[in-house]
């Protein structure tokens, strides 16, 4: 049990008298380097406890050359990641997975393109040890930003050219799971299935679509309507979608707060669903797809595991730092469809 001491704080000095042992030795213990036989390492733990022996951080950064810091850049608006439950899930897995690493998460998002200075001065500043970023749109000055900030760099997502075609990510197989929701549509009788997609400037989105596709083959352009990811959007791409064809009997949505929104409008033009029009969705978040009416059927990416797959690529990028080692390959997780009522 640590002592209740008053005064100064307990030094390095202190915590080596407690434990015997030299201050050469205590620092390489506190800052995790080797060479310390487990029974004086565990000594000085203990000396540590008793203390109450907090490490100085700028010290331990001359010893670690780390920060113990990551910045999570997000390219959305403060409305976007605090009401979508995607950015929460995978900021979720971020924060647990760099605890588990002793680092601490800085968020950083995009409110205006003045932002894009901020953010510059920040990463540039060396106050992080590297940067996770995901939801990047094509051409985004924010890649720029990040490559000139050149420090270790994980992306969430699969980047286009013009993004940074050389930084590792993360990202789920997009293209396979939107082909296996639309063969689902397909295989239950659907004869008119359309796409409610994402942004035409994100990935994630285009891949999806091509999904949608590569199941129909050749489908009907008017039976492809565009969103924002937003439950609004979806809504509204549904309405369009109704007065271009009233026959549409079965509806992909890019994610699962647009199928809510489709729903939502389904419900209140009286038609039923998946009677009448058998909706599928993509993401499987929880707090949406279990709440919907009818619950919504879904394809399913590991949102938190992918946001821990991006610290882990970014740990084994900061020990390579500076070593002249070949990027990581990217990590494509599986997707798996998720059967419930409205499909």
């Amino acid at each position: 049990m640590a002592e209740q001491t008053t005064g100064a704080r307990p030094t390095l000095e202190a915590v080596a008298a407690r434990a015997g042992v030299s201050r050469a030795t205590v620092s390489r213990v506190v800052n995790g380097g080797a060479g310390v036989r487990a029974p004086l390492a565990d000594k000085v733990r203990e000396a540590v406890e008793e203390l109450g022996y907090v490490p100085n951080l700028a010290a331990r950064t001359l010893v670690t050359r780390r920060n113990g810091a990551v910045a999570v850049v997000i390219a959305e608006p403060e409305f976007r990641i605090f009401s979508d439950p995607f950015f929460q899930e995978q900021v979720r897995g971020i924060s647990r997975e760099l605890t588990a690493h002793d680092s601490q998460l800085v968020l950083l998002w995009v409110e205006s393109p003045g932002d894009h200075d901020r953010i510059a001065r920040y990463l540039g500043g060396g106050h992080v040890d590297g940067a996770l970023a995901f939801s990047l749109h094509d051409e985004d000055e924010l890649a720029a930003v990040l490559r000139r900030a050149k420090i270790p760099t994980v992306l969430g997502g699969r980047p286009t050219d013009g993004i940074g075609p050389d930084m590792p990510y993360v990202d789920c197989d997009n293209r396979g799971g939107a082909s296996e929701a639309v063969r689902l549509l397909v295989d239950r009788g659907c004869r008119t299935v359309a796409h409610l997609a994402g942004p035409r400037d994100q990935t994630s989105a285009v891949d999806r679509a091509q999904g949608y596709r590569d199941a129909l083959g050749d489908p009907d352009p008017a039976l492809l309507l565009h969103g924002d990811f937003t439950a609004e959007s979806g809504a509204r791409a549904m309405a369009e979608l109704l007065a271009r064809r009233p026959d549409v009997d079965g509806v992909f949505a890019a994610n699962d707060l647009m199928a809510s929104g489709a729903l939502r409008v389904l419900r209140e033009r009286g038609l039923r669903v998946p009677e009448d029009v058998a909706v599928v969705g993509f993401d499987d978040v929880a707090s949406i797809a279990e709440r919907t009416d009818p619950p919504l059927t879904t394809v399913r990416q590991d949102i938190e595991g992918m946001g821990r797959l991006m610290v882990r690529l970014l740990m084994r990028l900061l020990g390579d730092h500076g070593s002249g080692a070949p990027a990581p390959d990217p990590l494509i997780t599986p997707t798996t469809l998720v059967r419930r009522a409205s499909a």
